[in-house]
C-alpha cells in the first residue's frame, strides 16, 4: 500500500442541512475502497452525524476526526460571520467543541444559524486544532479586500488562541 498523499478533512454529510448530500456509510465504503487512514467529519455548525460517522469509520478501519464548520462572529465587529473550522485532536477538545455548539445554538443564533463568538472559542480552544476557513475565514477576507495589516492581525490573534 502506497502512502496517501490527501486526507478529507471537510465533509459535510447530510446532516449538513443546507449543502450536505454525503451519506456516511458509503462515504466510509468509498474511502476504505481508496485505503484513506483517515476522515474528518466537519458538518455546518452541528454534530448531529458523529455516533454514525464514529462508529461506522471504526468499523471500516478509518481514523475518524471529529469537527464541525462554524460559523463565528466577533464580539466587536457587527460584520457577517466568517467561517472557521474546528477539529477534535483529544477527548478535551471533543469536551470544549461541544460546549462550543451548545452555546452557538443557546446564544448564538442568527436568523436560525448557530453563530459562535470568537471570544467563546478563545476560551474553549485546548484540544481544538482550528483551520482558517480559507477566503471565507476573518484572515482570508481580510486577505481578499487587500488588508493585509488586518489579517497579520487577525492571524497573530489565532496563533495565540492556538
Amino acid at each position: 500500500m502506497t502512502a496517501p498523499t490527501f486526507v478529507h478533512l471537510r465533509v459535510h454529510t447530510e446532516y449538513s442541512l443546507v449543502d450536505g448530500t454525503v451519506r456516511v456509510k458509503p462515504l466510509m465504503k468509498q474511502l476504505a475502497k481508496q485505503a484513506m487512514p483517515a476522515v474528518a467529519l466537519t458538518d455546518q455548525g452541528n454534530l448531529f452525524a458523529m455516533v454514525k460517522f464514529y462508529k461506522a469509520a471504526l468499523a471500516a478501519g478509518i481514523k475518524p476526526v471529529i469537527g464541525v464548520d462554524a460559523w463565528v462572529n466577533d464580539a466587536d465587529s457587527q460584520a457577517q460571520p466568517y467561517r472557521m473550522l474546528l477539529l477534535c485532536q483529544n477527548n478535551d477538545g471533543y469536551l470544549n467543541l461541544s460546549q462550543l455548539i451548545s452555546k452557538s445554538y443557546l446564544e448564538g443564533q442568527h436568523r436560525g444559524i448557530p453563530v459562535m463568538q470568537s471570544d467563546w472559542i478563545r476560551q474553549h480552544s485546548d484540544g481544538l486544532i482550528a483551520l482558517s476557513g480559507g477566503r471565507e475565514g476573518d484572515v482570508g477576507r481580510a486577505l481578499v479586500a487587500g488588508n493585509a495589516r488586518e489579517a497579520g492581525k487577525r492571524l497573530k490573534l489565532w496563533q495565540k488562541t492556538f
